[in-house]
């Protein structure tokens, strides 16, 4: 239901604006400008989803080998002390909790590609232990916020970017995007927890996430001792180096277990093809909604607003600029990243807009697309709270990105 909330007022807001434009400002443009997105945004979204058909096709290939060689049940033994507290309802030892380990480490990586076809596989999994197949359950919910939070230790794509828009250190962000979404990430697990009842103080999950703070820390520090080259080679070379090493070693389990790698492939990629073309209308309803809310000019209010409110509390303006892309973030990735390189174009990549708007792009995913895809993947009607974690994790990771900002630069 709160999908049908959103989506209706993109279009009534969008609307009205419209209207209003239309009528005391004389702007012809904005209707044919609304009726043009949708057309574009409507494209856009089957392009998307042929797009991942391929490699959906060959993750989710890659994931039946690594499921017939049992990597996917020695990684769900390996988790159980931890996802049996974070994901109580999911039976001890389940295949599931592989895949959602195989997503989340992808996601961390920044290994975007990957990520989505193994999420949509653990979608899959989890869909077959609900007992009611329209509602999303406390699991899937968990599973979401953890990639809407968006948790990235390597963000290679945006480093790339700042260097194509001239950045005299394009890495310069790096050690900002990692705080900014480990609070993101953090902020999600605990608003999840506090909805599901979960109970996150005992000494598993201390001990788990205390290890995943040391993690970040090291990782921190041994990044803060390279030169810009080097952190570049380093990240590019580790996280494609792991993507391979993980391909390779679902084989050799496959082989291992004497299974038929090439015919497990080709029983998991079929899969691939039916995935892709069931999201398309889930990403078309949601890419038009936001694409009219966009082109109405709503959006441009929507920060002239904030602007005007922080001003007139005598606060600093300066982060303003780049809220567009927060704001976009959680609707659009393509869009957050267009509004990151147009603050960096207008402002100068080593401006202070310019690197917060790549932290916000950096803190946290695309709440509402993660939604509509996985939800939309597996049939899943009514949300329940996963809309208000995932965008509370988000106002966390925005929060968080202003201060460390502020803090750095």
């Amino acid at each position: 239901m709160v999908f049908n909330y959103i989506w209706i007022a993109f279009f009534l807001i969008a609307f009205v604006i419209a209207t209003v434009r239309l009528v005391f400002m004389g702007d012809t443009e904005v209707f044919p400008a609304i009726m043009n997105s949708t057309f574009e945004t409507s494209k856009a979204a089957f392009e998307i989803s042929l797009g991942l058909t391929g490699v959906l096709s060959l993750w989710l290939g890659i994931m039946k080998i690594g499921e017939k060689g049992g990597v996917i049940n020695v990684v769900a033994r390996v988790l159980s002390p931890v996802f049996t507290r974070l994901f109580p309802d999911i039976p001890k030892g389940h295949p599931v909790t592989g895949s959602i380990f195989m997503n989340v480490a992808a996601n961390m990586l920044g290994l975007d590609n990957a990520a989505t076809p193994l999420g949509l596989k653990a979608m899959e999994q989890l869909q077959e232990l609900n007992p009611k197949k329209d509602t999303a359950t406390n699991p899937m919910i968990m599973f979401l916020v953890l990639n809407t939070s968006g948790l990235t230790l390597i963000p290679v794509s945006i480093m790339v970017y700042r260097a194509q828009t001239g950045a005299a250190q394009p890495t310069d962000i790096f050690v900002p995007i990692l705080l900014a979404t480990f609070f993101s990430t953090l902020a999600g697990i605990i608003f999840t927890s506090l909805y599901q009842r979960i109970n996150l103080i005992n000494r598993t999950m201390l001990l788990t996430l205390g290890g995943m703070s040391a993690v970040v820390a090291a990782i921190i520090w041994g990044f803060a001792q390279m030169d810009k080259a080097q952190m570049n080679i380093v990240s590019t070379s580790v996280a494609n180096i792991l993507l391979m090493l993980i391909i390779v070693m679902f084989i050799l389990a496959g082989m291992r277990k004497k299974v038929n790698v090439y015919d497990a492939f080709i029983e998991g990629a079929k899969d691939g093809f039916t995935t892709a073309v069931r999201i398309i209308p889930y990403l078309v309803a949601i890419l038009v909604g936001i694409g009219v809310f966009r082109a109405s000019g709503a959006m441009d209010m929507l920060v002239d607003g904030i602007k005007w409110t922080v001003a007139a509390l005598g606060g600093n303006t300066d982060f303003v600029g780049a809220l567009p892309t927060a704001l976009m973030k959680p609707l659009s990735g393509s869009g957050a990243r267009g509004m990151m390189v147009d603050a960096m174009s207008t402002y100068g990549a080593d401006s202070f807009v310019g690197r917060l708007s790549c932290i916000f792009q950096g803190s946290t995913d695309t709440t509402f697309y993660i939604l509509a895809v996985y939800f939309g993947s597996v049939g899943i009607r009514y949300t329940r709270h996963a809309v208000a974690c995932g965008l509370l994790a988000d106002l966390a990771g925005v929060i968080a990105a202003i201060a460390i900002c502020y803090m750095f630069f």
